[in-house]
């Protein structure tokens, strides 16, 4: 598995803590946080991370907001984003793919398994 370059956005500490954490010792990736959607968005500029893990549940810019304003920059809009919610009602599921995210990733999850998760999904 080549060394991925994960940008995680959530404004919880705990999970950027346990999401890194878990991603660096499961597979070795290079691992960026940011704790909002406009920090998040200024990351993925500078970074051009191989993909972005973005929290749904965010106060001032939630995810949606965010990924749709990292869909309307050259910059960044060719980056998979997943989101990562605990909202996992099969309704909602489907509203979150029909925005055109990458995937979704069920909150609680271990975050050991996240590398083979984003792996599958992305198809690497």
């Amino acid at each position: 598995m080549a060394t991925k370059r994960i940008l995680i956005i959530d404004d919880e500490e705990t999970i950027q803590t346990v999401v890194q954490f878990g991603i660096k010792m499961a597979a070795g990736w290079e691992v960026f946080t940011a704790s909002s959607g406009l920090e998040g968005i200024q990351a993925a500029q500078i970074e051009k991370p191989d993909v972005i893990l973005l929290d749904v549940m965010m106060p001032e810019m939630d995810g949606i907001a965010t990924f749709k304003e990292l869909q309307s920059h050259s910059e960044t809009e060719e980056i998979p984003v997943i989101l990562l919610t605990a909202k996992a009602q099969t309704a909602e599921k489907r509203q979150f793919n029909d925005l055109g995210v990458s995937g979704v990733i069920t909150k609680p999850f271990n975050s050991l398994d996240l590398p083979e998760q984003i792996t599958r999904i992305l198809h690497w």
